[in-house]
């Protein structure tokens, strides 16, 4: 399935439907009279948050999302149907944007969130309802309000406990198939992940989901290699992995670009807690490890775990410090009928 976390779509409700113009006319009664309905309301346009979805990719086939508008108003006071509501379901962790990008509207961030973002249209009153003691035989009616529409983006930012964060290469992908089911594309050259990757990880009985995003480079808030597009996803994880390649000429300078653009970015991602990791030591000796583990604890201020993800070295002390920080998870305590993990939060 391909990833897409940004669409451009239409949205319109429905109009009202229009009141009648309707006389009485039966045998027997001595007095008729107007009996004209009113319309009915317009369908509104109504989104969905639902689990199970993690990309907008079905917004690039279809832009365009219109609601019905209501029944007309008929004879004997018979008001008109109303119009179904159109319902847009979308991925939890999804932002409904104005056309110029510059107001959140909605932002969904729990599964079977349900907002009504544009009110159909009320509908026209008939003219039994302009009825008066000097205004006997009404013929005026009401047409029906009209429907609401607006061109609106959508963006999805993935919703996640912790996020892998560090230059390309440096591991991320190949960390993330290490601990969880997920089947990260790995390769031996830079940008191999070039969208966010998530997975869920089970550690001592507790689960979190760890996302992976597309490496940063010096300049990408300038939009070098892929940029930090992809940086909004780990905005709402509560804590960062960052991954730093042994096999850096320089750490400490590694270390720095990748703080650099967090900072450069905003939202905050440079005051989030983070785990240090210095990666790939498979092929240094102890020696090398210490100097380099002592040169990066150097520029980070924090402790640093030296980790192998291929070899599974240090993994497990990686993701016991992951759970000190994102401070509770999920303890599995069975299974549902379905075979699933049956979940409670607790904290760690």
């Amino acid at each position: 399935m391909h990833f897409l976390d940004q669409a451009k779509i239409y949205v319109s409700s429905g109009a009202g439907g229009p009141g009648a113009v309707s006389f009485r006319r039966e045998k027997f009664v001595e007095y008729g009279g107007p009996d004209g309905g009113n319309g009915g309301k317009g369908g509104d346009i109504v989104f969905e948050a639902v689990p199970g979805l993690n990309t907008l990719i079905d917004f690039r086939y279809t832009q365009h999302f219109r609601a019905p508008r209501g029944s007309g108003g008929a004879g004997a006071n018979r008001t008109g149907g109303g119009g179904d509501d159109r319902v847009i379901q979308v991925p939890v962790g999804t932002q409904v944007l104005d056309e110029d990008r510059e107001e959140v509207l909605l932002d969904f961030t729990a599964p079977g969130q349900r907002e009504v973002f544009l009110r159909g249209g009320d509908g026209g009153r008939g003219n039994a309802s302009y009825k008066t003691s000097t205004n006997r035989a009404p013929r005026q009616h009401g047409t029906g309000w009209p429907s609401e529409e607006a061109w609106v983006w959508l963006r999805l930012k993935l919703l996640a406990d912790a996020g892998l964060v560090g230059l390309p290469n440096a591991g991320k992908s190949t960390f993330l198939n290490a601990v969880t089911n997920a089947q990260a594309k790995v390769g031996a050259y830079a940008f191999t992940t070039t969208r966010p990757q998530l997975g869920v990880v089970r550690h001592h009985a507790r689960e979190f989901v760890l996302a992976d995003i597309p490496g940063l480079i010096e300049g990408a808030a300038e939009g070098a290699g892929i940029g930090d597009r992809f940086l909004g996803h780990i905005e709402r994880c509560r804590v960062l992995l960052h991954l730093v390649d042994a096999g850096d000429a320089d750490v400490g300078e590694s270390y720095r670009i990748v703080r650099d653009e967090l900072a450069a970015y905003g939202a905050g991602l440079d005051d989030k807690p983070q785990v240090v990791a210095l990666n790939k030591i498979d092929t240094l000796d102890d020696e090398l490890i210490a100097a380099l583990v002592g040169e990066l604890e150097e520029a980070s201020g924090a402790e640093v775990i030296p980790v192998s993800a291929a070899a599974g070295t240090g993994v497990d002390w990686a993701l016991d410090r992951l759970l000190d920080a994102i401070g509770e998870a999920a303890i599995v305590v069975g299974k549902d009928d379905d075979g699933e993990d049956e979940v409670e939060w607790s904290p760690v």
